[in-house]
């Protein structure tokens, strides 16, 4: 597994045996072969959820344009995903939500096996599933109930497959995620603030300024956001700026320059550079692979 960078960021699919997943999927239209032989559950559809399940292996997937929200937390071994433009760690006890219309890219570490649950997200029009501006990337995360929760969906599925008993096993899988999604439960100021910075991203975010809005000190916005969001309040503007960005170049056929502009770069060759940086790719090559755009 231990790949040159420029192949861990081309479109592809290794899995080395003897990696296993198993899982549940909402309905019988898989795109993925190893998905195929999950049971189906349309209770998970409510919640559009594609599909659900556990891993545990050697393997390496990258997505350059994923469509669907994915989160992932790990309960064994390491592995390695691609973040905020650079690969972190991901050991027990760390979960990654990863939004769509960018770079979904993670491996095993070397020499490692590595062991996750995760929960596959569709994303349809007008509808932003568990995401929201205050929503962390990569954060702790207790995994173990949300395991559970899967092997008892699956479990289900593939017994009695009683309606309201896989109704009570997906909403629980919902409600582990959203502990995850939505840290601010404990700091609703922080909610508010990052709610004020995604709807202007054109705005010029100081620390000093975002710290006003939180009602609180500089050092104590910087200390709440690591703590909550794995980064600093400075890098969460730049990924809910980069997020919107892939996405506009996703979705629309606006010019690179005006894209710059509405997520805060007067610069357009300082945000190809920060959007290269965090994505692998030219904003204009990226919008080119508009419709490339793969699913879960």
């Amino acid at each position: 597994m231990n790949k040159p960078e420029k192949d861990l960021l081309a479109d592809i699919t290794v899995v080395e045996p003897p990696t296993t997943f198993a899982g549940v999927r909402a309905s019988t239209k898989a795109r993925r072969a190893w998905l195929r032989g999950f049971p189906v559950c349309a209770a998970l559809g409510q919640h559009q959820i594609a599909h659900v399940g556990l891993a545990d292996g050697i393997f390496r997937v990258v997505r350059q344009k994923q469509s669907s929200t994915y989160f992932l937390a790990c309960y064994g071994g390491e592995g390695r995903v691609w973040v905020d433009g650079r690969w972190r760690r991901c050991r027990a006890g760390t979960a990654c939500l990863l939004p769509p219309h960018i770079r979904n890219a993670f491996h095993t570490a070397p020499r490692q096996t590595w062991q996750f649950c995760w929960v596959c997200y569709m994303q349809p029009p007008e509808q932003r599933t568990v995401l929201a501006s205050s929503s962390p990337v990569m954060a702790k995360f207790d995994p173990l109930p949300l395991r559970h929760a899967i092997e008892g969906l699956r479990d289900e599925c593939r017994g009695a497959a009683a309606p309201e008993m896989a109704h009570h096993w997906v909403e629980l899988i919902q409600s582990y995620v959203l502990r995850f999604a939505r840290p601010w439960q404990t700091h609703e100021r922080l909610a508010t603030l990052w709610d004020q910075v995604a709807a202007n991203l054109a705005a010029d975010w100081s620390l000093p300024k975002l710290a006003r809005l939180a009602g609180c000190s500089p050092e104590h916005l910087r200390r709440l956001c690591h703590q909550q969001l794995g980064r600093s309040p400075k890098h969460h503007v730049i990924h809910l700026r980069m997020r919107r960005a892939a996405e506009l170049l996703s979705t629309t056929r606006e010019k690179v320059e005006h894209v710059a502009r509405l997520v805060g770069y007067g610069n357009p060759f300082v945000f190809s550079t920060t959007f290269k940086k965090w994505y692998g790719w030219s904003p204009s090559r990226y919008g080119q692979r508009r419709q490339g755009t793969t699913g879960a």
